[in-house]
């Protein structure tokens, strides 16, 4: 059988990238899926497609997670097409890197907005869909809270605040049942990293450099993770991070 038949997974920030890797593992192992976007309608669906041409269950839902309005009726459209939810993977995130001297209250609250807020809003509406079975959230971080990179001074805080978290919500939700684990990934090949330059620059080079495993991640080499903290196999983990990067400290 399947690792999560029955199960039903919202996966934030999944049109693309990690997100999308993630959701399309989570549906293969047999969980009903909401790929959610804020505005890539078409990646969204495009995602959902893939996932329903291989027998699996998928829908697309927008939302930002950063307002209230938008997180509820993502609960609320999941549950009328799918039932509660048992799984949330919390991957929405931005990112812009820039000196101390780029800082700007505009910039630091579009990061806290959306990778911090965004993250409380949509677990706590979680939460509440998880009810009295409980459920496993599982939160998208990043190495950049360990290795901190000059230049990442806004990003990286709003990665340390997803450990922080992490452990927090461990202790709290614990017994709710619900288990808080992450997954802190090196630099992956996504679309937004090819966006961003990053992708054949120094940063990338040297990345490569750095990783005992001699390359830099793929997003099917974190999605295999996230179905094994949101299954029973790891029904005994929760307040952990697990370093995915290659070896990258």
């Amino acid at each position: 059988m399947e690792k999560l038949t029955n199960k039903v997974a919202v996966i934030t920030g999944a049109s693309k990238g990690i997100g999308a890797g993630i959701a399309k593992s989570l549906a293969a192992e047999g969980a009903a899926v909401v790929v959610n976007y804020a505005s890539a309608k078409e990646g969204a669906e495009k995602v959902v497609a893939e996932i329903v041409k291989e027998g699996g269950k998928a829908i697309a839902i927008q939302g930002d997670v950063s307002k209230q309005a938008d997180v509820d009726s993502i609960f609320s459209q999941t549950e009328e097409a799918f039932g509660s939810v048992d799984i949330l993977v919390n991957n929405a995130g931005i990112y812009q890197f820039g000196n101390i001297e780029d800082v700007t209250t505009e910039e630091f609250n579009r990061q806290f907005n959306t990778n911090v807020l965004g993250l409380l809003l949509v677990t706590k509406g979680a939460v509440k869909s998880f009810g009295e079975k409980g459920g496993s959230i599982i939160n998208i971080g990043s190495t950049v809270s360990r290795i901190t990179p000059p230049g990442s001074s806004i990003y990286t805080a709003t990665k340390g605040a997803v450990d922080s978290i992490t452990q927090v919500l461990s202790k709290e939700l614990g017994p709710k049942k619900i288990r808080v684990n992450a997954i802190n990934p090196g630099m992956v090949e996504t679309e937004g990293a090819h966006a961003a330059g990053m992708i054949g620059s120094e940063f990338h080079a040297n990345a490569e450099k750095s990783a005992p495993l001699g390359r830099i991640g793929q997003p099917n080499d974190i999605a295999p993770i996230a179905v094994f903290l949101a299954s029973d196999d790891s029904r005994w983990l929760t307040g952990e991070t697990i370093i995915a990067s290659g070896g990258i400290r």
